[in-house]
């Protein structure tokens, strides 16, 4: 399933936030419409990002300040480290007189061949039959080929694996049930829409073998910043003793980063709680709402991440820079 497009001169996306009823491809033009398509969630994940940010870099730096071009990308997804590491490797081959748009391509390539691994060392850890719970979206449409925390059960699928999935919603902007489920549903996997808070129920009642979810940043400590409620499952997981994975590039974890009181964590506007996707707001117009994107998993409730260098396991400020470095 493609996110993107590039046909040597001109750069598409699918707007992920039409899905999934409508599956319209969007031209992006301007360096304006390539910033708001990342802030509005056009497009998502943040590997899917990183190769977004990569074309954009190399088709708006003709005419444009490179660096300023850099500044203004960064800013439309702070937590997103895939974001500044391919806006830098593109200032990086502008500043060694190299192809821009050969050096997005290798991002794109090179997140194609990272997912693969991943999800070859997801799906080893899991067995043909399982119930896997999945919070918000981390498939083909947050990545590329196979994706992150989907990875393991799109190849699994492939493999003649049979497992059946419950997907949180993920409230408030519905990535898991308009994406993740869109996803597995043209996977052909079966597939179960639960809400959020439905998680512990079905953790009780034996319908759960494994969690998997992608990661946006990962600190040097192993705490992981995911899409707001995914601590919640993680806590869940550990009560029920139900193994929690992380699933993300090498990439993503951040050695500048000590621990998840380190991850910047973007607010974003409440209205997506009250009023997006609604027909008419669900509260007052004067009631408050606080709207964090991300929370942030400790360490101590995450069975293992899994990169694409590796499974990694417990003490994780030692295991990630052994694998890693």
């Amino acid at each position: 399933m493609e996110n993107l497009r590039f046909d040597g001169k001109d750069l598409f996306i699918i707007d992920q936030t039409l899905l999934p009823n409508d599956e319209k491809w969007v031209k992006i033009d301007t360096c304006e419409s390539a910033y708001n398509a990342i802030k509005t969630l056009m497009v998502r994940g943040a590997p899917a990002i990183g190769i977004f940010a990569g074309y954009c870099m190399a088709i708006f730096s003709n005419g444009n300040d490179i660096y300023k071009l850099k500044k203004f990308l960064d800013s439309s997804r702070p937590t997103a480290v895939n974001l500044a590491l391919a806006t830098q490797r593109i200032v990086d081959a502008y500043e060694n007189q190299k192809s821009l748009i050969d050096e997005a391509i290798a991002i794109h390539n090179e997140d194609i061949e990272m997912c693969r691994k991943i999800s070859e060392y997801g799906l080893s850890l899991l067995n043909d039959g399982d119930g896997i719970l999945t919070h918000c979206n981390a498939g083909e449409l947050a990545t590329s080929r196979y994706g992150t925390g989907l990875g393991p059960l799109i190849l699994g699928k492939e493999k003649g694996y049979t497992f059946h999935v419950y997907c949180d919603e993920t409230r408030p902007l519905l990535q898991g049930a308009r994406l993740t489920s869109y996803e597995l549903e043209k996977a052909g996997i079966d597939t179960t829409l639960i809400c959020d808070n439905m998680a512990g129920y079905m953790m009780q009642q034996g319908k759960i073998n494994a969690v998997l979810v992608g990661c946006d940043r990962v600190a040097a400590n192993g705490d992981v910043a995911n899409k707001i409620g995914t601590s919640s499952v993680a806590v869940l997981a550990d009560y029920y003793n139900i193994p929690f994975y992380v699933l993300g590039p090498h990439s993503t974890v951040d050695f500048n980063c000590k621990s998840g009181n380190d991850i910047v964590i973007e607010m974003r506007d409440g209205d997506e709680i009250k009023k997006k996707y609604f027909e008419k707001p669900t509260a007052l117009e004067c009631t408050k709402c606080l709207n964090p994107a991300f929370d942030v998993t400790d360490n101590k409730l995450i069975t293992a991440i899994i990169t694409d260098k590796g499974i990694i396991k417990q003490p994780y400020s030692k295991t990630l820079k052994e694998i890693l470095k």
